[in-house]
């Protein structure tokens, strides 16, 4: 399965069940094994680096099993085929976003002026909530 110019998945590294799907359908909805559960071993697969298994992991989120297996499942079309475009199209997606490194965070600390700022919002609100309080005889605020 061709993911981008630089990355293909075997097709011995996905596994395709075919299962029964509920839904539209009629009489045919128990007859027909229609849905598709596909399943991709992370650990296992040879052709994605490191980095990008750990994100995938964290992408697939509780679809990923204990034994490290993304399980997809396709069931919004009636016909076996479009609901495997579907289930194996995901599945690609989710590899091309887990390809994707996340940009570097670069800290930064606020200017001097918004310091200020921030200060001088802070001595205004006090004496807004000081003018609240209640005033004892012989004190000044």
């Amino acid at each position: 399965m061709r993911i981008n110019e630089r990355c293909d998945i075997p097709e011995a590294e996905i596994e395709e069940t075919f299962i029964c799907a509920g839904g539209p359908g009629g009489q045919n909805i128990n007859k027909v094994a229609t849905a598709v559960q596909l399943g991709f071993n992370i650990s296992a697969s040879q052709s994605l680096s490191y980095p990008v298994k750990h994100r995938l992991r964290r992408l697939g989120g509780k679809r990923v099993s204990a034994a490290d297996v993304l399980t997809l499942k396709a069931k919004r079309f009636r016909t076996q085929e479009e609901n495997r475009k579907d289930a194996r199209s995901r599945l690609a997606e989710l590899i091309r976003a887990a390809m994707r490194s996340p940009k570097k965070r670069i800290k930064t600390h606020p200017s001097h002026t918004a310091r200020q700022r921030r200060l001088d919002s802070k001595k205004r609100r006090a004496k807004i909530k000081a003018y609240r309080k209640k005033v004892s005889p012989g004190s000044e605020v």
